[in-house]
């Protein structure tokens, strides 16, 4: 979009709109005055409303920048599968395969981060309990500043546990399945197998035993 390229940009954003639900006020911007926006600061620019629908058709400006096509919590979902398999091949014969209750368990907290996510907006985008949050600002006694409490922007508890969530599941997938696929992939090594040094005791053919 920033170099006029809007065609391709828009087939990128179609593509991640099946497998993301690319809401502006959960999502990063690159090349433009700040990381992330509230809802009210995209609702003020786009469109006064909290129809998921049309909010996610928000890509940014100029002047905000532009939307990435991935979610926050989709960009450190998949953005944290290379370095954790970077990490794990040097330790890959020291490191045991995690076991499936281990995988559960740090899928875990996506499942209930997510799932809460979307009960939440059942009640309409910005107006459910994961968008105040209210829970937890009794459970902490409100020692906290209201921005960590409320809203989805970074640094906000929202925004933390999507990133926290995210990560958790790229590490569960590379410890679980890495170790899977590196039974099947030969190691690296020599195109040919050395050659056995000839047994002592053995004595050359003659052609007249031939």
């Amino acid at each position: 979009m920033q170099i006029g390229w809007e065609k391709p940009a828009n087939l990128i954003y179609l593509f991640y709109s099946f497998v993301c639900h690319q809401l502006p006020q959960r999502s990063f911007f690159l090349l433009g005055e700040q990381a992330s926006y509230s809802l009210k600061e995209i609702q003020t620019i786009w469109h006064t409303t909290a129809d998921p629908f049309i909010l996610r058709q928000f890509i940014g400006s100029p002047e905000m920048g532009w939307k990435v096509a991935w979610s926050d919590r989709m960009v450190t979902l998949y953005g944290s599968i290379f370095p954790f398999a970077w990490l794990w091949y040097p330790f890959r014969k020291k490191i045991k395969r995690l076991p499936l209750w281990g995988f559960l368990l740090l899928i875990l907290p996506i499942v209930v981060d997510g799932g809460t996510h979307m009960i939440s907006d059942f009640s309409g985008i910005g107006q459910g309990f994961r968008d105040t949050n209210q829970w937890l600002v009794a459970l902490t006694n409100g020692e906290l500043p209201w921005s960590f409490y409320a809203g989805d922007a970074i640094g906000s508890f929202n925004s933390w546990m999507r990133l926290i969530t995210g990560t958790l599941f790229g590490l569960a997938v590379v410890w679980f399945t890495a170790p899977l696929f590196s039974r099947n992939i030969p190691e690296l090594g020599p195109a040919t197998a050395p050659i056995p040094d000839r047994d002592r005791n053995s004595k050359p053919i003659r052609r007249s035993q031939l």
